[in-house]
């Protein structure tokens, strides 16, 4: 049994999934607490600096299918990820 499970499926237009891609992607840098948008409900994710990835593109049945997939180990409940300490400077500050 999973712990928690969503699901969104629905047709987007080019650009559109490329936003989804890019909100995706600003997640990623942001990190820890980050947050995507899935129309009626936000998701938040804590992101670890390493993951593991997967990247699939099957072709058949008249159809093309890439799946990007990304794992990591969630922490036991009642923990939480480091932070980074106090002054220190993040990947995503400018020097």
């Amino acid at each position: 049994m999973k712990d928690l499970k969503f699901e969104q499926k629905k047709s987007l237009s080019r650009l559109e999934a490329a936003d989804l891609l890019s909100a995706i992607a600003a997640a990623l840098r942001h990190g820890d607490g980050a947050e995507l948008d899935f129309g009626p409900g936000t998701v938040s994710l804590r992101i670890p600096e390493e993951l593991r990835s997967e990247i699939e593109i099957e072709v058949g049945d008249g159809q093309l299918e890439l799946e990007v997939e990304l794992k990591w180990p969630v922490p036991p409940a009642g923990t939480e990820s480091p932070r980074p300490a106090a002054g220190s400077q993040d990947e995503s500050s400018p020097d």
